[in-house]
């Protein structure tokens, strides 16, 4: 049976190789490519994901599975090989219902669909994204129907970004949290808000960039395995364990932006680079789940980048590299200043307290348009109706509003909900992880993260994808995705915050 194995994992390399290569071509459309390459590069990706779906999906591979069967069940059902079967199972059965010809094109269409967003975002032209759009959630729905019957049409996609999860789960989980951070930010609205306008003046773009490169190198970032450029949306990508990028964006009179998206993605490839290398070039190279991921991201972003211990060690740091901009601002007036709450528009700039509304509003929408009950080019209005009704505020232009996020552009349907799914995911780590480093809080006084990180790599990042998300969750925290520790979270911090 291990020649079995050994020519399965033969062709999952060969398969992991060429979706690396894909991965690699859409960070360079995103980074460095000149615009005009957009329709060459279009098809590049979609030969390449033809490729790659034709060699996974082949009748050897169903035969190898087949044949496989008998040994998994002989195995400890948690070995690497075991899960390995598992896991390669599953994404077989998925993949084997979709048609190559339906790869091809997503792949062609969602290239294209990225530059004509690049360009309608800067030209504020919803119309002129429109009818990419409308192709592209046409692909979606074509998608979801290769996996007819489902429960919801929803829950194909949202299966490829949360396997097992479905859109009832996710609607009655946001339908929980919804009330209480509803009343949370009435009852900060009460309260004399928090003064921030020292964070929106001149910062030097080189300084922002230095100070971030920093951080992220303490907290145990790998520049020889990865680095960060520039793009006009922050992503991560993995082109396998030791090629892990990240970008960022910068707002030249902003401090904010960049220095937070850095710590984001960060915690995204930290995760990637955590992953046990006997996974290497196979389907469980990579994270568990986007939730799961997102749980990392939101920890360095704002349970470490956010947290008064952080800042009292990196505080005076960033006094000595802007004098003039931090002149007089204390500890505390930062560190409510960086924690201030108040809806606003661009979901990446969000607060704790708000940010999971832009994800319920996208989430709904998403539903919407997936089941026809909206069409694309009423997406705008309907985008402003829910942004004043979730937030309070009406976006002066598209560019602000509806054309705010890539993900729509890339084709990434489902993928919202995972955001406020790894915030909630995030705090019940982050419980379990306190009582198992009871001074994790005056480590990072002192900006030492080695531990936590060690932490991470141990229970979740070694593992990659073996054990699904909720498998995880429970393993670690004793129970599934639960709300509790969030609100607690959010409830005793801007209470604290906002004086409550």
């Amino acid at each position: 049976m291990q020649d079995k194995l050994d020519q399965l994992k033969s062709i999952l390399a060969e398969v992991f190789d060429l979706n690396s290569s894909a991965a690699l071509l859409g960070w360079e459309q995103q980074t460095y490519m000149p615009p005009g390459g957009t329709e060459g590069r279009g098809y590049q990706l979609g030969t390449l994901g033809k490729i790659a779906h034709i060699k996974f999906t082949s009748d050897k591979v169903g035969e190898l599975l087949d044949e496989l069967k008998p040994y998994q069940e002989q195995l400890d059902p948690d070995s690497d090989d075991a899960r390995l079967i598992k896991v390669t199972r599953r994404e077989y059965d998925k993949s084997t219902r979709v048609t190559a010809q339906w790869v091809e094109e997503f792949a062609r269409e969602t290239t294209i669909g990225h530059q004509v967003w690049e360009e309608a975002r800067a030209e504020n032209d919803f119309a002129k994204f429109q009818p990419v759009l409308e192709r592209i959630y046409e692909l979606r729905r074509e998608y979801s129907a290769f996996f007819a019957p489902y429960d919801h049409v929803y829950d194909p996609v949202l299966d490829d970004y949360e396997p097992g999860l479905k859109t009832t789960e996710v609607i009655k989980i946001f339908e929980s949290i919804r009330p209480k951070q509803v009343a949370l930010i009435q009852a900060i609205s009460e309260k004399p808000q928090v003064d921030d306008s020292f964070l929106r003046q001149p910062f030097d773009e080189g300084k922002q960039w230095d100070f971030g490169v920093d951080i992220l190198t303490a907290f145990g970032y790998d520049w020889k395995r990865g680095r960060q450029d520039r793009a006009a949306h922050p992503f991560t990508q993995s082109m396998g364990i030791d090629d892990v990028r990240i970008t960022t964006r910068f707002s030249p009179d902003e401090l904010n932006p960049a220095l937070f998206a850095s710590m984001h993605e960060a915690g995204h490839a930290l995760y990637e680079m955590g992953i046990d290398h006997a996974l290497a070039r196979s389907p469980l190279a990579t994270g568990t789940s986007l939730a799961m991921h997102e749980s990392q991201s939101r920890m360095y972003e704002n349970l470490l980048g956010r947290s008064m211990p952080f800042w009292e060690f990196y505080y005076p740091r960033l006094q000595e590299v802007f004098p003039s901009q931090l002149r007089g601002v204390g500890l505390t007036n930062f560190y409510k200043a960086i924690n201030k709450v108040e809806p606003s528009l661009i979901r990446v700039e969000a607060d704790e307290a708000t940010y999971n509304l832009h994800i319920m509003l996208r989430l709904e929408l998403e539903i919407a348009l997936m089941e026809g009950s909206l069409e694309v080019r009423d997406l705008p209005e309907a985008w402003n109706a829910k942004t004043s009704e979730f937030l309070g505020l009406i976006p002066p232009s598209d560019a602000d509003g509806v054309l705010q996020d890539v993900h729509w552009s890339s084709g990434l349907i489902g993928y919202f909900s995972t955001y406020a799914l790894g915030n909630l995911i995030s705090l019940q780590l982050w419980e379990v992880i306190n009582q198992d480093i009871p001074d994790l809080a005056d480590q990072v006084r002192k900006g030492e993260f080695s531990e936590l990180l060690a932490w991470l790599v141990e229970k979740i990042h070694r593992h990659g994808a073996k054990f699904e998300p909720q498998e995880l969750v429970q393993r670690i925290t004793g129970s599934k995705i639960d709300p509790s520790p969030y609100l607690r979270y959010l409830e005793n911090k801007f209470g604290e915050i906002y004086d409550l």
